[in-house]
C-alpha cells in the first residue's frame, strides 16, 4: 500500500516509518527536516513541509494517490504549540483536494476530558479510566501540558468534523522500551490500568488500524 506518514522524523513517527516499510509498503515521509532521514536512501520518497507554515502545495503532492495517511504530528517544545491542529487542518484539506480517505492520527489519554471549540464541556472523567488516573494521573497531565493537549484536542476537532475515513490513537505516557506488539485497546475509551506503551507498539497499532475498517469513525485507547 502507499502510505504518508506526516512527521515521520519524531520519536512515534519514525518508528511508523520503519514500521512501514519493513513491511514492504511504499512510504512517503512528510518531514521538516529531511536531514534527519538520511540513511534511508531511495527507500523513501520525502516531502520537506514544516507543518507550523504548511504548504498546500507540497501536501496535496505528498497525500496524492495515498491509500492511508498517517500523522504522528505534535509539538515537541513551547515554540511548537497549535502544530497539531494547524498542520492536521493543511494535511485535511490536502486529503480533500488529492482525493485520499483514509486517516489514522495521534493524540493522547488524556484528551476525551479537555474542553475544545467543538467540546467545551467534555466528561470529567474518561470512562476508562480507574480511581488513579481519575484523581491523580490525569489532573497532573492536563495541568503539566495544559497548552499541548489544549492543541490536541483541537486537531482531534479538525479530524472529527472532516469528512475523512478517519480513526484517532489515544495512548497514555509514551515509553522509549522496545516493541512487543502486545497491547490493550478499547474504542471511545481508556485503558483501565494502561499507564504506558512503547512508541513502537504506538507505531504497530496506528498501522494496524489502516486495514480495519471497524475503527473509521472511531477513537481507539491503547495501552500496554
Amino acid at each position: 500500500m502507499e502510505l504518508t506518514v506526516v512527521a515521520a522524523s519524531g520519536g512515534t513517527g519514525r518508528h511508523i516509518l520503519d514500521q512501514a516499510l519493513a513491511a514492504g509498503h511504499d512510504v512517503t515521509a512528510v518531514v521538516r527536516n529531511p536531514r534527519k532521514l538520511d540513511g534511508l536512501g531511495d527507500r523513501v520518497r520525502i516531502v520537506a513541509v514544516d507543518l507550523a507554515r504548511p504548504d498546500a502545495g507540497a501536501l496535496r503532492e505528498a497525500v496524492a494517490g495515498a491509500g492511508a495517511v498517517l500523522s504522528a504530528l505534535g509539538a515537541t517544545s513551547a515554540g511548537e504549540e497549535g502544530v497539531a491542529e494547524r498542520g492536521t487542518r493543511a494535511v485535511v484539506a490536502a486529503m480533500r483536494t488529492a482525493g485520499a480517505r483514509r486517516l489514522v492520527v495521534l493524540s493522547a489519554a488524556p484528551i476525551g476530558t479537555v474542553p475544545s471549540p467543538q467540546r467545551p464541556a467534555p466528561p470529567r472523567h474518561d470512562p476508562g479510566d480507574g480511581f488513579f488516573m481519575r484523581h491523580l494521573g490525569a489532573p497532573f497531565a492536563r495541568t503539566r501540558f495544559r497548552a499541548h493537549y489544549a492543541d490536541l484536542a483541537r486537531m482531534e476537532d479538525v479530524v472529527r468534523g472532516s469528512d475523512l475515513d478517519w480513526s484517532i490513537s489515544r495512548p497514555p505516557m509514551f515509553t522509549d522500551k522496545p516493541g512487543t506488539g502486545r497491547y490493550q485497546e478499547a474504542f471511545g475509551r481508556n485503558i483501565r490500568g494502561g499507564f504506558s506503551i512503547p512508541r513502537a507498539d504506538v507505531a504497530h497499532h496506528m498501522l494496524g488500524l489502516v486495514g480495519r475498517p471497524e475503527t473509521v469513525h472511531q477513537i481507539v485507547g491503547v495501552a500496554s
